[in-house]
């Protein structure tokens, strides 16, 4: 029980400690270079940040940037853990697709840019290409691992019990792949939170990277540094509420902890 409480004290703490450290280093970085163009200080950038929701700008480009994510990252997890897993049980088929993708997933989302501004034009539709190609690579690899891991025991043993194909795939096959499956969405909404950002830059006109860009024109420095701190302030949500659903969806995985 004290370890807990002492847990719960030290957490806020920590981060609070944490943040102390990074705004002062960040400080003495802009004394040091004595030019709020090229780096203003934590309190300019409040200014800014208490200057921005006055007109609903930074919130807008927020749940442009988020929806673009949320439907790259589910077109993304929607095709590929059901691919991932039939090639896993499917032998022939993952001889014939595994080459194509092992092909494709070495090339950087931001080299897909140009094509998707060419196939969908200037807008959310290259946003959202662009996040699902992110994000379907990462959850594919680790839910066709997930899927090869299966101890083939367990699915002999299931049959000879009786269980029919699709009993085996819902009682056997995911659960013992879901833990790596949920390790693929982690990384591959990072990806795609990732990536995002990088389309708005070129191929949007709304969202976080969008804000960016058009600020960086105007030389609003410490407006560029709002959406950067904006983009890492809401991945670190995403990570944490992945982390928390992950207590509900592998519920076995905490006990073994």
């Amino acid at each position: 029980m004290n370890d807990t409480v002492a847990d719960l004290v030290g957490r806020p703490l920590r981060l609070l400690l944490s943040l102390c450290l990074f705004g002062g280093l960040w400080q003495l970085a802009a004394i040091g270079i004595g030019n709020e163009v090229l780096l203003p200080g934590p309190l300019d950038v409040g200014r800014a940040l208490a200057a921005l929701p006055a007109d609903g700008t930074l919130l807008r480009d927020v749940l442009a940037s988020l929806k673009r994510v949320f439907t790259g990252f589910l077109l993304a997890a929607g095709i590929a853990v059901p691919l991932a897993l039939v090639l896993a049980y499917v032998k022939p088929l993952q001889q014939l697709l595994l080459p194509i993708i092992s092909l494709l997933r070495p090339i950087p989302p931001i080299a897909w840019i140009p094509l998707a501004i060419l196939w969908f034009g200037i807008g959310d539709k290259p946003s959202y290409f662009i996040t699902t190609l992110a994000a379907f690579f990462p959850i594919f690899l680790n839910a066709h691992a997930g899927g090869l891991a299966v101890e083939a025991r367990h699915l002999h043993a299931a049959r000879f019990l009786g269980a029919g194909r699709w009993r085996v795939i819902r009682t056997i096959y995911l659960p013992s792949a879901l833990p790596q499956i949920w390790t693929g969405l982690r990384i591959g909404l990072g990806q795609s939170w990732m990536a995002v950002v990088t389309a708005e830059l070129i191929a949007a006109q709304s969202g976080l990277g969008y804000m960016i860009q058009i600020s960086r024109i105007n030389l609003e420095t410490s407006h560029v540094l709002v959406g950067m701190l904006t983009i890492g302030v809401l991945g670190a949500l995403m990570t944490a509420l992945l982390s928390y659903a992950e207590r509900f969806v592998l519920p076995w995985q905490q006990i073994q902890r």
